[in-house]
């Protein structure tokens, strides 16, 4: 059925059981699988700019180090189940767009991610990278709660 799966994950709890998920899913499917950590860019103030560089610099560095023991966490899973596994960890200004380029350049035909859960009012002034993702795919997308 589904031949390449794209899990965007986050290092949340909600997105390991959606990869945990998208693994059982891509075993049955006898799929590979793609794990994509989108890392958000450094927000800054604007003054002291010389500790604000060393922060950012600081904050990259974090920032790929738990993006790369995200992607270790999933891939001990995958071989675990006999899947084939790719990672990556990329910046990304809008993680919705990053994950729905990441998909098609990868050809993946199903995207399975996690939903936060937002409801009422904070779903409409925040909005959600999931929902943005549903509203701009093109291929299937499997939203785990």
């Amino acid at each position: 059925m589904f031949k390449h799966i794209l899990i965007p994950i986050d290092g949340s709890d909600l997105s390991r059981r959606a990869a945990e998920k998208a693994i059982e899913l891509a075993k049955l499917c006898q799929a590979r699988i793609t794990v994509l950590h989108v890392i958000p860019p450094f927000q800054t103030i604007a003054y002291m700019g010389a500790l604000l560089a060393a922060t950012e610099f600081a904050y990259n560095e974090q920032a790929k180090t738990d993006g790369q023991q995200y992607l270790a966490d999933i891939q001990a899973l995958a071989e675990a189940a006999g899947v084939p596994f790719a990672g990556e960890a990329d910046f990304g200004e809008h993680p919705n767009e990053t994950i729905l380029g990441v998909a098609k350049a990868k050809q993946c035909d199903l995207i399975v991610m996690g939903s936060h859960g937002r409801r009422g009012m904070t779903r409409l002034l925040l909005g959600s990278e999931t929902q943005k993702v549903l509203l701009g795919s093109e291929v299937p997308v499997l939203v785990c709660q």
